[in-house]
């Protein structure tokens, strides 16, 4: 597949709940101490919702009967990468479709690959997740944490 040369890779991505209400936050391997959400591409061949539960069974080993669907943001979210991150795969950076999941098993179901993008993961405060995120997530996250009232 081609790709224009400035473009915005369709994406999907997933705030995960514990019974606490804290979200599932994922610490990246190659940048020690930046944390997101589970979120990645959504392929042509998948709807949004079922390409994000795909993302979260590949970032996080949980599976969809493992989640409750609770809600849906009403319209894609956009960010754009720094220049510096920018590639001919991520382009500018995501539009992204998310979605609220509230996990239904145990914790100790978590597991990240070991050949994945993610070092580590713990459950925090969506204002804490917000504060220790990249800063060109920010303001997605604090977009998501009004529309869900995390």
């Amino acid at each position: 597949m081609s790709f224009p040369a400035r473009y915005f890779r369709a994406g999907v991505g997933a705030v995960i709940v514990n019974r606490s209400g804290r979200v599932l936050a994922l610490e990246r391997e190659q940048i020690p101490g930046a944390w997101q959400l589970p979120q990645g591409g959504w392929e042509a061949d998948e709807t949004a919702e079922a390409g994000a539960f795909r993302e979260v069974e590949e970032e996080t080993g949980l599976l969809r009967d493992q989640l409750e669907l609770v809600d849906r943001y009403p319209e894609p979210l956009v960010y754009e990468l720094p220049a510096e991150w920018q590639t001919a795969k991520t382009g500018l950076g995501q539009v992204q479709y998310w979605y609220l999941l509230k996990l239904r098993g145990e914790e100790s179901e978590l597991t990240l690959p070991r050949e994945g993008e993610f070092r580590a993961w713990r459950w925090m405060p969506m204002s804490r997740l917000i504060a220790e995120t990249s800063p060109f997530r920010r303001a997605l996250y604090r977009r998501l944490q009004a529309e869900f009232r995390l």
